[in-house]
């Protein structure tokens, strides 16, 4: 690159470019990147910071809370809930919607957010992330937790920071995606890929071997066959890539190809799935597909589902097109 190009100047020249972003979705933006460096500064520090371990505490999903969710939940609602911006936010690790204070002024948006993806991977320091989802929040007075049940294609803006050998905060808002790097010299996001796009052929796909013994007949169709490798029906060699942290394994996915998949299981059969629609799910799936992938839960396309609750759980297979299609395909073909 010839030259820097910033995030705030990347986003400025999206509200410039057909009136992509209206200015105050430029600037929550801007504060939630913000709040992505001060939990990449908590992360990188690490033992020495005090934040590694348990709090001793579950959220809403009943799961054991690590220190750094709830410091990067609270980070995350003390940038955003002020700057006017916003009605409402909701996060995986609450219960109910946080209502902007009547002392801030109410903007037009709604904020979901994961404070931190893959937080058993704290502790081992492995790549973590936050994830995040910008809906519009529809017509009317006050706010409730009816607003936030939109489908993914309702959303306005969403992406994810990796806190990762390096910091990069990945971006779509509706014109393709782009990444940024921190530069920590300069203590600002840079732009260092754009026009992201995921390879539609892939020889790699990323899920937790561990449980096929609990999947249905057309996941393990379809792992099965790519075990077989160029003796298969596939007639090539796939690679297995798994991080247990779905930033990182979507983070691979966008620069390299691949496919990503946590399928339904028989141990909860009442659930969907193990992730989260709004939090994780349709944020995850629209960068995908911005970057010419596909998402889909076996039977339709992740972003068409209109959530029934606030933390619905899916069924997530998403990455490269071909693959994603074929894992639709033998789905389709079960029913």
């Amino acid at each position: 690159m010839t030259h820097a190009v910033s995030l705030t100047r990347y986003l400025v020249e999206q509200q410039r470019a057909g009136g992509l972003i209206p200015s105050q979705l430029r600037l929550l933006l801007e504060v939630v990147a913000r709040a992505c460096k001060s939990i990449s500064l908590a992360v990188n520090k690490g033992a020495l910071g005090g934040v590694l371990g348990t709090a001793e505490s579950e959220n809403v999903q009943g799961e054991i809370q690590k220190k750094l969710d709830i410091i990067a939940n609270d980070v995350l609602i003390e940038a955003n809930e002020w700057g006017g911006h916003l009605a409402a936010m909701a996060s995986e690790e609450m219960e109910g919607i946080h209502l902007v204070p009547n002392r801030y002024p109410q903007g037009e948006f709604l904020l979901l957010f994961d404070p931190l993806d893959g937080s058993s991977n704290i502790d081992v320091n492995v790549s973590i992330g936050t994830i995040f989802s910008v809906l519009r929040k529809p017509e009317g007075p006050g706010v409730s937790e009816q607003d936030f049940l939109q489908a993914g294609s309702k959303q306005v803006a969403a992406g994810y920071c990796i806190y990762g050998p390096q910091t990069t905060l990945v971006l779509t808002v509706g014109a393709g995606v782009a990444m940024f790097t921190l530069d920590r010299e300069q203590g600002s996001f840079v732009l260092t890929h754009e026009h992201v796009r995921v390879p539609e052929d892939t020889q790699e796909f990323a899920i937790n071997m561990s449980n096929m013994r609990h999947w249905d007949a057309p996941m393990r169709r379809y792992i099965d066959e790519c075990l077989q490798g160029k003796e298969g029906p596939r007639g090539k060699d796939f690679n297995m890539r798994w991080i247990a942290s779905m930033v990182a394994d979507v983070h691979r996915i966008l620069t390299r190809g691949g496919v990503f998949m946590y399928p339904w299981d028989k141990r909860e059969p009442e659930k969907a799935g193990k992730l989260r629609l709004m939090y994780e799910a349709n944020p995850m799936g629209w960068l995908i597909e911005q970057a010419g992938g596909a998402a889909t839960n076996g039977s339709q396309r992740i972003l068409d589902i209109t959530p029934g609750k606030l933390h619905e759980r899916v069924s997530v297979m998403l990455g490269s097109k071909n693959e994603v299609e074929r894992l639709r395909s033998y789905h389709e073909a079960a029913r």
